[in-house]
């Protein structure tokens, strides 16, 4: 029989709650692209709980239909689970009830959300901050459904993280006119 570990208790830590009206909790553009009628489609997040030490991020997304985000991992495990409406990542459709888990060290993607879009609860458990992979699959994505990638949004990123987004656009670094890492 092996021993219980020590009580992990800290004095004082207490739970934290938000709802997702909560003021200081605001939806920020994350992703975008124009679309073949020329309209825009986004990726909104609400970041709902983003700690340094230990480092990990749950937020609510909101993807507008026919949305796509290039094909990724992340620099810790990350779980998704999808709400409502439906999402591709890569070939497989995910509709609402879907969880997915990536570990550490793999790619998934890239997402396309359905005609009605799609919400997501995630969780980065680990540094949230993602890595790039097969850029030629999202060119390849946008160009069958006559999508085009716009620069990234500035982010409230906290102040210890950097943004490492424009960094991954296509593989290569991004051009003069796309905010880099702070």
């Amino acid at each position: 029989m092996t021993d219980a570990p020590d009580n992990p208790k800290v004095p004082g830590r207490e739970p934290t709650f938000r709802h997702l009206d909560d003021p200081d909790v605001p939806w920020q553009q994350v992703k975008r692209q124009r679309n073949r009628d020329g309209s825009e489609s986004s990726v909104w997040e609400k970041w709902l709980a983003f700690s340094p030490d230990p480092q990990y991020l749950s937020l609510y997304a909101k993807y507008d239909p026919g949305m796509m985000v290039r094909r990724h991992g992340h620099y810790s495990p990350h779980v998704l689970f999808v709400i409502d409406g439906e999402i591709f990542c890569g070939d497989r459709l995910c509709p609402a009830g879907t969880h997915i888990e990536l570990p550490l060290g793999a790619a998934f993607g890239p997402f396309r959300a359905g005609p009605q879009g799609a919400t997501l609860f995630e969780v980065m458990m680990g540094d949230p901050r993602s890595w790039g992979d097969q850029p030629e699959v999202f060119d390849a994505l946008l160009d069958a459904h006559g999508a085009e990638r716009l620069p990234d949004v500035e982010l409230d990123y906290p102040e210890w993280l950097a943004d490492l987004r424009s960094h991954w656009v296509g593989g290569m670094p991004a051009p003069a006119d796309e905010p880099g890492p702070a």
